[in-house]
């Protein structure tokens, strides 16, 4: 009887335990931006390379991107979505004008349809220029391994 019981309190205190450490996860995110991956592809040695995380607790978005060899100055730079790869979509978290110069940093609270998004890869990020006012290169952001 005393073996039962001790089981059924373990069990229950894993049980209400478990659902906590399930919602509180850090997903890590990349995205590898290049000109083919603009819809339709554009012609430019511009590249670049999205790094961030995603908190699943507090719904905060970071980012850290970095590119280089555009056509111009960015004029422009956004996270878009949903669309998978091959898709356009609106914007969904815009990046101030002021921090537009290589490397991009910043940081966003997400709503949960967005978060629901993102984690399903259904969000791209791209920089654009003057002679690429649709964006000159882009990459579909990804949970990375």
């Amino acid at each position: 009887m005393q073996i039962n019981r001790t089981l059924s309190l373990v069990a229950l205190t894993l049980g209400l335990g478990s659902p906590l450490l399930a919602l509180a996860d850090t997903v890590n995110l990349q995205a590898n931006l290049t000109a083919s991956a603009e819809v339709p592809p554009k012609a430019s040695d511009g590249h670049g390379q999205l790094s961030g995380t995603y908190d699943t607790s507090s719904k905060e978005l970071h980012w850290h991107v970095v590119y280089a060899d555009l056509t111009g100055p960015a004029t422009m730079a956004h996270f878009h979505g949903p669309a998978p790869v091959g898709k356009n979509a609106g914007v969904v978290v815009p990046i101030d004008a002021k921090d537009l110069p290589s490397p991009i940093d910043g940081h966003a609270t997400l709503t949960d349809a967005q978060e629901k998004d993102l984690l399903a890869g259904n969000w791209y990020f791209n920089v654009h220029t003057a002679k690429n006012p649709g964006g000159e290169i882009r990459g579909q952001v990804e949970a990375s391994k």
